[in-house]
């Protein structure tokens, strides 16, 4: 009689392995489904103008700080107005200027590391180095935002996870929450969402004109 009730629970316990895996790897698909999604409804605009809201908490440090910016983007370029800081992007060099110490940063290529959620790349960056889970759905003031857990898979990454707010109806990022492994929490909330902006040919054009007196400090 034992070794049936044995056989019994090794039975049970393997079709429970086996459910749950199967569940795991549909909600695996459903979660690179809606990514998908993202990713082609982001492509199809011909620019997007962004305002967002942008936190970052650490209980343990006692910091809790807030700030506003905005960002227009247009296929790997960008415009970038964030701390009293614009950071420029034409696609080959990237100009950041501080008018608090009037000095312009000239480089010549966008960011460095792998792991930097840049402008160019903040609505599409779950497209590798990251596995991806269905997490919970929330209403937010009458809209459905699905979550996306993101599992970095650099194990040396020093974030430990992100959760992707998504809008079931329209596809479009509502935020992007960052846990680091130090206990350390960002979030960016997008306030507003427009696309297909008519924007100047000069948009993401430097003129160093505009700067008479600024010390222009270039990198390469």
């Amino acid at each position: 009689m034992n070794k049936i009730i044995s056989t019994m629970k090794n039975v049970i316990s393997l079709f429970l392995v086996l459910f749950l895996s199967f569940s795991m790897n549909a909600q695996d698909k459903k979660a690179k489904d809606l990514l998908d999604q993202v990713t082609a409804k982001i492509k199809s605009y011909d620019n997007i103008v962004i305002d967002f809201k942008y936190s970052l908490y650490n209980g343990k440090e006692n910091i809790n700080k807030e700030s506003k910016g905005n960002v227009i983007l247009s296929g790997n370029k960008y415009y970038l107005n964030f701390m009293g800081i614009t950071k420029i992007f034409d696609g080959k060099k990237t100009y950041t200027i501080v008018p608090e110490d009037e000095e312009i940063t000239i480089a010549g290529v966008e960011e460095k590391g792998d792991n930097a959620i840049t402008p160019a790349k903040m609505l599409t960056f779950f497209n590798s180095g990251y596995k991806y889970y269905w997490d919970i759905p929330q209403d937010v003031k009458g809209r459905k935002i699905q979550y996306i857990k993101l599992v970095p898979t650099n194990t040396k990454d020093a974030r430990k996870e992100i959760l992707l707010g998504i809008d079931s109806q329209t596809k479009h990022i509502y935020n992007v929450i960052e846990i680091g492994k130090n206990g350390t929490k960002t979030t960016l909330t997008v306030n507003s969402f427009k696309t297909n902006q008519p924007l100047s040919k000069n948009q993401f054009t430097f003129v160093a004109s505009k700067y008479p007196n600024y010390y222009i400090n270039k990198l390469d």
